[in-house]
């Protein structure tokens, strides 16, 4: 009933945009973070802003993966390179972590005044599989991840949770790496050729191939089935309840 191949005993759900409408919260946020550093970076050496593109931009370089590595990835695809600083660097530091961190404050913000909803079919979706028995975990990259899954209501549906926290705690590599699944699988006591990897991130879907998963679902929420089939996703759907109802 649930559309997905006999052999799978496990769930891996990405959280944002799979799970929780907050993708384009997040989106949103580098984009004020980014377009602001920027424009102060243009002023500062005399050349032109070219603003950070909340759709190309943020699916190629930044969704997905860890904060830093989406501050590290993007401003490397515009030939700016910042000492990295420490993680508790203030939000003003022109470093790789204060950028990050100025990044989630402002996401924090958003979340803070426009709350977390969930999506209905992916919950729907949660809800059949644990009812067929399968097993379910939240891996996201995250280090907001139990907050965001306490505000959408939907925190008691998951049985594991690898977030930014732990990855950080267990020295996971973030999203395209395939450890953050694995780890998951791992807390689920399934192997991964039994997992099902559910994702909306490009970088995400590729550390579902890379990590041999049995079965990757790309949830295409901005028109980009092509590229996710590109990076490794077995099946691409708009919203996880279409595979319900193919039953």
């Amino acid at each position: 009933m649930l559309g997905l191949p006999a052999h799978v005993r496990a769930c891996l759900f990405d959280l944002d945009g799979v799970l929780t409408q907050t993708a384009k919260v997040h989106a949103a946020a580098w984009k004020e973070m980014f377009d602001g550093y920027l424009r102060e970076r243009a002023t500062r050496e005399g050349t032109g802003f070219v603003p950070f593109d909340a759709g190309g931009d943020y699916d190629e370089y930044v969704d997905g993966r860890p904060r830093e590595d989406g501050v590290r990835t993007f401003l490397a695809a515009r030939g700016v390179h910042l000492p990295e600083g420490s993680p508790d660097d203030p939000p003003d530091a022109e470093t790789v972590n204060g950028l990050g961190n100025r990044k989630n404050e402002l996401v924090l913000r958003r979340i803070r005044e426009e709350g977390v909803a969930p999506y209905d079919g992916s919950v729907r979706f949660v809800h059949a599989a644990r009812a067929a028995g399968l097993r379910c975990a939240v891996v996201s990259s995250s280090a907001n991840a139990r907050d965001v899954l306490r505000a959408a209501g939907i925190e008691d549906l998951f049985d594991e949770r690898i977030d930014g926290v732990v990855a950080h705690e267990r020295r996971l590599r973030g999203k395209p790496a395939p450890d953050t699944y694995l780890e998951a699988a791992r807390g689920l006591e399934t192997d991964p050729g039994q997992a099902a990897v559910f994702e909306d991130a490009l970088a995400g879907v590729e550390a579902g191939r890379t990590g041999r998963f049995g079965l990757v679902v790309g949830v295409d929420r901005v028109g980009q089935a092509e590229q996710l089939r590109a990076h490794g996703a077995d099946v691409v759907v708009r919203d996880l309840v279409e595979l319900l109802e193919e039953r």
